[in-house]
């Protein structure tokens, strides 16, 4: 069990990025500056008494409930079982065409209530290829009797679609698939929105997901985990994107390659459900396999308000063995940029204040919900002026819309 490795990034903040080298996903000593501390205040809940004798993350906990074992560890290959798999109109026909290759043209998916169908990416099309990509969709649905299909008919305004939902990643949690301590894969890499919900969340391919559409199960390594503290009061002029920014231009694109992101500290804890979402999202784009976020009792009243299905929330133990701690005093950080033409490319903003702007797109799974509109209206509001340039504003989904 290695000594807590923690950075403070605070006094870093002039300074270029520290680049992770590619090392084995097992546990040793991260190459980083750092000193003994003690482990940070638990953001379990409920608390626990007694010594934990087998301690574990939450990704570890998640993963070993569902491969039925006591314990897992990091390098493990472990048969999980899937809670929810996803899949939307570009990985879908694949997938299925896979699905019924190794498992028959007649057969029957594993559970019709599990998988979730999502047409978001070429839709609102003309291209003959990209609609009998949406056709396959409905078909199989149809077939397979699946009753989660967002289907979209009326590609001339999406209004007119009443169950068309948007962005995959945005509506799986608005339409409570999103829940603690449940295992959803996805064929999209920022599945790992999910994971801000206290579940392990993460993206797969074709032939991975056709296997799980046929078994309900999947086989994974167990991912060793990061662990990112952020404590102090975030101010009025940063948004959690800053914070994940900020972590990648630290550790790199390839920095969490394999790894688990574990988000805990008090900012964390201070998020809202669609800042949470914004930070677990990207992890992907440090290379991580998912992000993750204790649930809480905002995590609980957000699902209860959308689904009515039970769920065990799973809460990490502090004196889990992790890959390395960092620790950021978000009180000190300023907003940041992600330069061209990488996500790790960090640069302050008030170094990038001479950069012309030709255009300016708000939208994505990232950056298309509710919380993110709402942070560009204050900041127009504000401003008091009136917009020079080109924006395009586009929803996530039909209800960040209305």
């Amino acid at each position: 069990h290695h000594g807590r490795l923690v950075v403070d990034m605070a006094a870093k903040l002039r300074t270029k990025g520290t680049r992770a080298t590619k090392e084995s996903t097992m546990r040793r000593p991260c190459r980083v500056h750092a000193v003994q501390t003690s482990s940070p205040s638990s953001v379990r809940q409920p608390g626990q008494t007694g010594r934990i004798k087998s301690p574990m993350t939450l990704t570890e906990k998640i993963l070993a409930k569902h491969c039925q074992k006591d314990v897992v560890r990091p390098g493990e290959n472990v048969w999980t079982q899937v809670d929810c798999m996803m899949t939307h109109d570009v990985c879908g026909p694949g997938t299925i065409g896979i699905f019924k290759r190794e498992f028959g043209e007649d057969a029957k998916v594993w559970d019709k209530e599990k998988i979730v169908l999502i047409p978001d990416h070429y839709i609102f099309t003309e291209d003959v290829r990209a609609n009998r990509n949406v056709d396959i969709l409905r078909d199989f649905a149809q077939e397979q009797g699946i009753k989660h299909f967002y289907d979209i008919t009326d590609r001339s305004d999406f209004k007119a679609n009443p169950d068309y939902k948007g962005v995959c990643h945005i509506a799986l949690a608005q339409e409570g698939f999103c829940r603690p301590g449940e295992v959803l894969f996805g064929t999209d890499s920022h599945t790992c929105n999910a994971g801000a919900f206290g579940q392990f969340a993460t993206g797969i391919g074709n032939t991975d997901a056709g296997f799980i559409f046929g078994t309900g199960k999947l086989l994974v390594k167990v991912p060793p985990t990061m662990r990112f503290v952020l404590d102090g009061e975030m101010p009025n002029y940063l948004l959690a994107k800053d914070l994940i920014l900020q972590i990648i231009g630290e550790i790199s694109v390839a920095g969490a390659t394999y790894r688990a992101m574990d988000f805990v500290g008090e900012a964390v804890s201070a998020m809202n459900m669609e800042e949470r979402m914004t930070i677990c999202n990207m992890a992907i784009e440090a290379g991580g396999k998912n992000g993750t976020c204790a649930p809480d009792e905002k995590t609980f009243e957000w699902v209860r308000a959308r689904t009515d299905a039970d769920f065990e929330p799973l809460y990490g133990d502090d004196t889990a063995s992790f890959f390395a701690d960092y620790r950021f005093d978000v009180s000190k950080l300023e907003p940041v940029v992600a330069a061209p033409h990488s996500p790790d490319n960090r640069k302050l903003a008030r170094e990038c204040r001479e950069q012309k702007i030709d255009r300016v797109y708000i939208g994505s799974c990232t950056g298309g919900k509710t919380e993110d509109f709402m942070s560009a209206a204050k900041l127009f509001h504000g401003a008091g002026r009136q917009v020079k340039v080109p924006t395009y504003l586009v929803p996530a989904t039909q209800k960040v819309w209305a």
